[in-house]
């Protein structure tokens, strides 16, 4: 079973290293590919005030955070939860880097030695859409996600998003999935089923125009890219030219 965990924090500031903590973490679960409705949402008391840049894209005041646990109170939750898990974040050096200084404060090792590995959706969407751009509010609008209810910043709304965003994007990899359980039972009702003569019907050739076969390749060409170059019918093509 293939568990994924959409992530995004929110941050006091654009650099770790410089001092600035993690504020929000929320989680989105996907088991094949699919939301389960476990997520996983908390603020942090980052023990510093945020940056009046980063104050105006979260919005969550210093104020409001003051009474909330710290990031020791909460690591364990937040490391059981991701535990084993692929991870799924839009930037993902930036949360990677502010999740890996928050386990070196508490000696925790790295996120790399609690996941199973992280996708970057940024560096994904910039090969899928080069040259455009790939913000997530921007994918949003591509991708026909409704994103009306974001005017700021917030871990488990952007994370929500991401989820959308990211099987919008991956889809070809869901067209190409069977669920062996279904198929097992249509095979069981072909089998039953009595046989036909199919030379009693008489069937018509299908002629395919141009602008038909250029769309078919571009869609083939999206989910070739999509897959980064893993189809299995561009590796067959050599062959089927060969054959032809």
């Amino acid at each position: 079973m293939s568990r994924q965990i959409v992530l995004d924090t929110e941050t006091t500031g654009l650099s770790p290293e410089n001092g600035d903590r993690i504020i929000e973490v929320g989680c989105v679960e996907l088991l094949n590919r699919k939301l389960t409705g476990r997520n996983l949402h908390l603020y942090i008391n980052p023990e510093r005030d945020s940056d009046e840049g980063a104050l105006k894209v979260h919005g969550i005041s210093n104020e409001f955070l003051r009474d909330k646990p710290k990031f020791a109170a909460i690591v364990d939750e937040l490391l059981d939860y991701l535990s084993g898990a692929e991870l799924i974040i839009h930037n993902a050096p930036f949360d990677i880097g502010f999740l890996n200084k928050e386990l070196e404060r508490l000696k925790r090792g790295r996120m790399s030695d609690h996941v199973s590995g992280v996708i970057d959706s940024l560096a994904l969407a910039k090969e899928m859409f080069p040259g455009k751009r790939n913000s997530l509010d921007a994918l949003c609008g591509r991708l026909e996600v409704d994103n009306s209810g974001r005017t700021l910043h917030g871990a488990l709304l952007d994370a929500e998003l991401l989820a959308d965003v990211y099987i919008n994007m991956t889809r070809g990899q869901d067209a190409l999935g069977i669920d062996m359980a279904s198929q097992s039972e249509s095979d069981h009702r072909l089998s039953s089923a009595p046989a036909l003569d199919l030379s009693t019907f008489a069937l018509q050739p299908v002629v395919v125009s141009e602008s038909e076969l250029a769309a078919h390749e571009a869609l083939l060409a999206d989910l070739d890219k999509a897959s980064k170059g893993k189809t299995v019918w561009r590796k067959h093509e050599p062959l089927a030219a060969a054959v032809a």
